[in-house]
């Protein structure tokens, strides 16, 4: 007999490359402002402040193909291409050296925005969630595990119905992998089943109705999706 008064939620979850296993997803802590480029098309400054965070709740997460309904209540959604990290361990108040020995794998994703929504909640004040935390905000391929990738150094791309849009060395990060975990884990108790959006360089657009993405991450892998 159950103790629960209604039924449970399913637990969401990515496929791993090389297995029928699949990754559970806790939860999605993501750091904005992570390339100098893309700092400065937004109107900041790279190096005025530390790494800065925002979070997506799991269920947000859409598993490879699947498209992506265009979201209610904005007129201005866009893509951001980014390098997202499984965690399998945790923490808190790690150390950047710690941080490897914790780190599942890696994927591509996509943390989708209701600009005009963020702007506006920016604009007076009041906190952002609903601009980034909605239903489906954030398609992720399968997940590389880390002994078949590495440490990611290569390229970032996104296109937009085959148009180059965003294109950059992972090289080009503000603050590395490491770093940016470590600072998250001073803010939460880190486990495993997190996933970490590391940031988008520049090149961030609006979506339209129809519009086809595809993301790659050079020795990741890729994400990829239609707007219906």
């Amino acid at each position: 007999m159950s103790d629960y008064v209604i039924p449970p939620p399913p637990v969401p979850s990515l496929p791993v490359e090389g297995t029928d296993a699949r990754f559970p997803v806790r939860r999605i802590i993501c750091v904005g402002r992570n390339y100098g480029a893309h700092v400065r098309e937004m109107g900041g400054d790279p190096k005025d402040q530390p790494p800065i965070f925002f979070t997506k709740p799991a269920d947000a997460v859409v598993p490879p193909g699947r498209d992506i309904p265009y979201p209610s209540v904005t007129r201005d959604f866009h893509y951001e291409m980014e390098l997202v990290v499984a965690l399998r361990g945790g923490g808190a108040d790690l150390s950047p050296e710690a941080v490897p020995a914790l780190i599942f794998g890696y994927a591509a994703g996509v943390d989708l925005t209701r600009r005009d929504l963020q702007n506006e909640y920016k604009d007076k004040g009041q906190p952002w969630d609903a601009s980034k935390g909605f239903d489906n905000a954030a398609p992720i391929g399968v997940i590389r595990p880390v002994e078949k990738t590495g440490e990611p150094k290569g390229r970032l791309t996104l296109k937009l119905n085959g148009e180059l849009r965003q294109d950059s060395p992972l090289t080009d990060m503000i603050w590395s992998v490491p770093e940016i975990i470590a600072e998250a884990s001073k803010l939460w108790r880190l486990m495993p089943g997190d996933l970490i959006f590391t940031g988008t360089p520049h090149g961030v657009g609006p979506l339209q109705r129809g519009d086809r993405v595809e993301g790659e991450i050079e020795g990741v892998g890729s994400v990829s999706f239609t707007v219906s």
